[in-house]
C-alpha cells in the first residue's frame, strides 16, 4: 500500500469519528477523560488477564514437565516478553502515525492487540501441542507487547495540557484509574470460573472466555479512542506540534535525559504493582492452602481500596505537589518493603493486611506516577518521548518484577522481594533528586540569560 493510500484511509476514519463527535463543535476534558479511561482499562485488562492465567493457567496447561514452581517462572518469563517488545512496537507504530495518519495507527494497534490475546484463547495445551504450545504462547505474548507500544495515542498527554494549572494533578490520575478498574474486572471474571468450575474443567475450557471478553472489550475500546481522537480539539492541538509524533531517533537524541529520569521516577510503584498483584498470587498458590478463588476476591477488594487511593492522589498532588507526592509514596514504600512481603507467610490475616495496605500504596503513588516529569518535554517532542518513557517504566519497573520476586523467594525467602521493592522505592527517590537538580540548573542559567546586559 502506498503512503498516499495509506493517508487516504486513515484520514477517512479520522474524519467519520469526527463527524461523530462533533456534537458541540469541541471536546472538553470530561469527554477527553471518558476516552482515556476505556483506553486504559482496556489495556489493563488485557494486562490482568494475561498476568492471572500466568499464574493460575500456563503453569499446568503449557509447562507440566517443570514441576509448579519452575513452570511458573517459566511463565513469568514468557509474561515479560511483551515488555520487552513494547518499546519496539512504539518505534513501529510512530513510523506507521507519521506515514498513514493516527486513525490507521490505533486501527492497527488495537486490533494486533485483540488478535493476539483471542488468540491465547485457542492455545492448545502442551500435551496436544508440545514444544510448539510454547512456542506460540511467547509469540502471542511478543504480538501484545508491540501492538500495545502503538496503543499510545496521547489522550493522556492531551487532558494534562487541557487541565487547569491548579487541577494538573486530579486530572493526571484520570488515566491511572484504568489500571483498578482492570484488575477488578479479571479478578472478578476468574474468581467465578475458579470457583464455578472443577480444576480439570477449569484448565480445559474455563480460563479462555476470560481472553474472548478482552477481544470484545478491545473492539469497544477502538471506536471509543478513535472518536475522542478524531475531535477537533485534539486534532488542533496535534496540529499545533503540542502531540506531533517525531522519529524515535532524534527524539532520544535530544530528550534522551528526560526519557531516562522519566522511565526511572515511577519505578516505586511499578515495582509495588506486580509485588501487590501477580506476585502475591503465585506465592499463596505455590507456598499455602489458601484457595485461589478466595485470594481472588481479595485482590478485588484490594483494586477497589486502589481505586479510591488514586482518586486521593489526585487531590494531595493539587494540594502539595505531584513531585513531592511521589518522593513521600517511595519513602513509605521502602518502608513497607522493610518488613511487608513477609506479611504474605503469616497466615490469611497477614496476607489481608499486607494486600490492602500495599493497595493504598500503589493507588496514591501510582496515581501520579504517568507524566511526572514529562513537563520537562519541550512540545516539539513531548508525544514521543512519552510513549517512549512509558515503555521503558514498564520495561525497568515492571516487566520481570514477578520473575525476579519468586525466583528470590524461592531461593532466600520473602524478605528477599522485599529487596527488590526496595530497590525500586531507591531508583524513584534518586530520579526525582536529579530532575529537582535539573530543574534548578534550567532555573538559574535562565536568570543569567535574563541577566546579560543587551
Amino acid at each position: 500500500m502506498s503512503a498516499t493510500t495509506g493517508s487516504a484511509s486513515s484520514t477517512s476514519l479520522d474524519r467519520d469519528a469526527k463527524q461523530i463527535n462533533a456534537r458541540h463543535g469541541k471536546v472538553d476534558a470530561g469527554e477527553i477523560a471518558i476516552g482515556v479511561i476505556i483506553g486504559r482499562a482496556s489495556e489493563f485488562f488485557d494486562f490482568f488477564v494475561y498476568a492471572i492465567a500466568s499464574v493460575l493457567v500456563f503453569p499446568a496447561l503449557i509447562f507440566p514437565f517443570a514441576g509448579p514452581l519452575m513452570g511458573t517462572l517459566y511463565s513469568f518469563a514468557i509474561f515479560a516478553l511483551a515488555f520487552v517488545a513494547r518499546p519496539i512496537g512504539t518505534v513501529i507504530f510512530i513510523w506507521i502515525d507519521e506515514a498513514f495518519g493516527r486513525g490507521a495507527k490505533l486501527t492497527i494497534a488495537l486490533l494486533l492487540l485483540g488478535i493476539s490475546t483471542v488468540a491465547v484463547a485457542f492455545l492448545p495445551s502442551y500435551a496436544t501441542l508440545g514444544g510448539w504450545s510454547i512456542i506460540l504462547l511467547a509469540i502471542f505474548r511478543i504480538g501484545q507487547g508491540i501492538a500495545l507500544g502503538g496503543t499510545w495515542e496521547g489522550l493522556a498527554s492531551l487532558l494534562a495540557l487541557n487541565a487547569p494549572e491548579d487541577r494538573k494533578g486530579w486530572w493526571a490520575m484520570i488515566g491511572q484509574i484504568g489500571a483498578p478498574i482492570g484488575l477488578i474486572v479479571a479478578s472478578a471474571l476468574f474468581a467465578y470460573f475458579v470457583s464455578l468450575l472443577s480444576q480439570a474443567d477449569f484448565l480445559s475450557w474455563g480460563w479462555r472466555y476470560p481472553f474472548f471478553v478482552a477481544f470484545a472489550i478491545n473492539v469497544v475500546a477502538l471506536f471509543a479512542r478513535l472518536g475522542i481522537s478524531a475531535t477537533p480539539a485534539f486534532i488542533e492541538s496535534f496540529e499545533s506540534r503540542e502531540l506531533q509524533p517525531t522519529p524515535v531517533l532524534r527524539t532520544v537524541r535530544a530528550e534522551g535525559r528526560n526519557i531516562v529520569i522519566g522511565a526511572f521516577a515511577p519505578l516505586a510503584s511499578f515495582a509495588l504493582f506486580h509485588m501487590v498483584t501477580v506476585f502475591p498470587l503465585s506465592y499463596v498458590l505455590l507456598y499455602t492452602d489458601e484457595p485461589p478463588a478466595r485470594f481472588l476476591v481479595i485482590e478485588l477488594i484490594g483494586a477497589v481500596v486502589c481505586l479510591f487511593a488514586v482518586m486521593l492522589s489526585g487531590v494531595l498532588a493539587d494540594r502539595y505537589g505531584r513531585r513531592n507526592l511521589l518522593a513521600i509514596t517511595a519513602g513509605a514504600i521502602a518502608a513497607f518493603s522493610g518488613f511487608a512481603p513477609t506479611l504474605l507467610s503469616q497466615g490469611e490475616v497477614g496476607g489481608v493486611i499486607f494486600m490492602m495496605v500495599g493497595f493504598a500504596l500503589l493507588g496514591l503513588s501510582f496515581g501520579q506516577s504517568s507524566g511526572a516529569v514529562a513537563s520537562n518535554f519541550t512540545s516539539t517532542y513531548r508525544y514521543t518521548g512519552s510513549a517512549l518513557t512509558s515503555d521503558l517504566a514498564w520495561l525497568f519497573g515492571a516487566g520481570f518484577a514477578p520473575l525476579v520476586a519468586l525466583a528470590l523467594t524461592s531461593q532466600f525467602g520473602l524478605l528477599s522481594a522485599g529487596a527488590y521493592l526496595l530497590s525500586g522505592a531507591a531508583g524513584t527517590l534518586i530520579a526525582l533528586w536529579i530532575n529537582k537538580e535539573m530543574g534548578r540548573t534550567r532555573r538559574e542559567a535562565a536568570r543569567a540569560a535574563q541577566a546579560q546586559p543587551e
